[in-house]
């Protein structure tokens, strides 16, 4: 049995399942970028393994750049409301059209923050694809463009998204026994 199994609930999006809507996100966006130029940024880290595999299914040529979001503490699934860069694009992204591609959105105010920043910037167009939508918690309200799936509002990982910075190499987006899950102390 692995570690993570014991507080495995559910598996909610098996691996498939997922391929097959990221294939179907990366031809929508081809659709939409023919001829233009395509950016994306992913936010770190969760949503690496999205990105690496959104990157496949996109047909048109494109670049990347990556920035990272602090939003929540240590040991806690809260946003603290507190946005704080801690590494910033590397490239301009002044004219050009950008993708924004993000693991989860759930109360919104990660994203709205990261938007108002790029903004600031200047890009062509701003639009934003996500993986997972976790409307029930949005305090704030975000556009999404490119959305992979709505989930409920349980405690989610695997796929990019970490429980406690572990698992995030799971093929699967699996959901939390919060019964039989204790977080590590600090």
């Amino acid at each position: 049995m692995q570690p993570y199994q014991k507080f495995l609930s559910e598996v909610l999006i098996p691996e498939q399942e997922l391929q097959e809507r990221i294939r179907e996100l990366g031809k929508q966006i081809s659709e939409a970028y023919t001829g233009k130029d395509l950016h994306l940024i992913c936010i770190l880290r969760g949503g690496v393994m999205f990105l690496t595999d959104l990157m496949r299914s996109i047909s048109v040529p494109h670049s990347i750049d990556f920035m990272a979001i602090s939003s929540y503490g240590a040991g806690t699934r809260q946003a603290s409301g507190h946005v704080r860069l801690t590494m910033d694009l590397r490239d301009d992204i002044q004219g050009r059209n950008v993708v924004l591609v993000e693991d989860i959105v759930d109360s919104g105010y990660t994203l709205a923050s990261v938007l108002g920043l790029l903004a600031t910037r200047n890009p062509a167009s701003l639009k934003v694809c996500t993986l997972l939508d976790k409307s029930e918690r949005r305090e704030t309200e975000v556009s999404l463009d490119y959305v992979g799936f709505e989930i409920p509002n349980k405690y989610v990982f695997g796929y990019g998204l970490d429980l406690d910075e572990y698992y995030r190499d799971l093929p699967f987006i699996g959901v939390v026994n919060e019964e039989k899950y204790t977080p590590p102390e600090d």
